[in-house]
């Protein structure tokens, strides 16, 4: 029997215990949480593909909520799943460090914990079995790569001067991706001055508004590093309206539809490729290999490959 539910957190109990177990265990039951599926096409391309891919396997029943970017309603979330003794609990978290008390409830109920995406901080490691999603370090590294590369070839490698839009402070993803282009920047581009950053949230408004401010308080912008392509085009479409993104480079760190678009207009450099739906089979796939007892690494990281406007013949339009 295969189940797909998208459950308010009241009716979760009356709606699972109708349909879980009723196998008598020939099937895992999976339960995921995720973060807040409405803020941008990534999250809602994922549960689109988590879906599927659960509908795709006899032998997994699946309970999929949304807390819908609030830390407390996951946290009860993460109750209600314990409650129900799901076999193995997927966790997209809100905050890497306030959802850690949950994540150690449920270790200690023996139910097998999955971060995907974006992982929790570090303190919390001891509960959970395995992290599945992109290297978010290596990320950040490699966009710091793209933008140096592009520096070089314009000759501008001893003077740009770049500022960086982040993501949400607090989430594991933005934390990471800004340390990786923070730390790889300065080894590959010397001269390069990172000269501030703001967060953008991962909203695509309110990051054109911080490229707004940067671009009255700095005279000479000639890089843009976004934590993904949301912002990303946020702060090219400043950039347009100022008149100002000419010899500007924008780069992200998770290329988007609409970056791939302005790619391929000539407005935006390049980015990192990450689908969503390897994203989300990869981590139904390490929850279950995980319940069958297989040999799963605690970081099961799934590639991210650089893409610019010179190789992005090679790689199909994102779908979110």
């Amino acid at each position: 029997m295969k189940i797909s539910t998208k459950l308010a957190l009241a009716a979760t109990t009356a709606m699972f215990g109708t349909a879980a177990f009723g196998e008598a265990h020939s099937t895992y039951t999976i339960g995921i949480t995720q973060n807040n599926v409405g803020v941008d096409s990534y999250q809602t391309t994922y549960e689109q593909a988590f879906i599927a891919a659960a509908e795709a396997n006899d032998n997994v029943d699946v309970v999929v909520l949304d807390a819908g970017g609030d830390v407390a309603r996951q946290i009860a979330q993460m109750e209600d799943l314990i409650q129900q003794e799901v076999d193995a609990i997927i966790i997209w978290p809100t905050n890497g460090e306030a959802v850690i008390p949950a994540v150690r409830k449920a270790s200690q109920a023996e139910i097998p914990v999955i971060v995907t995406n974006s992982n929790i901080a570090e303190q919390g490691f001891d509960f959970v079995a395995s992290f599945s999603g992109p290297d978010n370090i290596t990320q950040g590294s490699r966009s710091a790569e793209i933008m140096c590369d592009r520096f070089k070839d314009l000759g501008i490698e001893s003077e740009a001067q770049v500022v960086q839009i982040s993501g949400q402070p607090g989430y594991t993803t933005a934390i990471e991706r800004a340390q990786g282009f923070e730390e790889r920047l300065p080894e590959v581009c010397p001269d390069v001055t990172l000269v501030e950053t703001q967060p953008g949230d991962w909203n695509r408004e309110k990051s054109q508004q911080v490229m707004e401010a940067f671009l009255v308080k700095y005279d000479d912008i000639d890089g843009v590093y976004s934590g993904d392509d949301n912002m990303g085009v946020g702060a090219l479409n400043a950039a347009l309206a100022a008149g100002r993104a000419e010899g500007i480079t924008f780069v992200g760190a998770t290329n988007f539809a609409v970056g791939y678009e302005a790619m391929g207009r000539g407005e935006y450099w390049g980015s990192i490729y990450q689908s969503p739906v390897d994203d989300a089979e990869a981590a139904l796939q390490t929850a279950i290999d995980v319940l069958d007892g297989e040999d799963v690494p605690f970081l099961n990281y799934f590639d991210t490959p650089k893409i610019t406007q010179d190789n992005m013949d090679e790689f199909t339009k994102p779908v979110f």
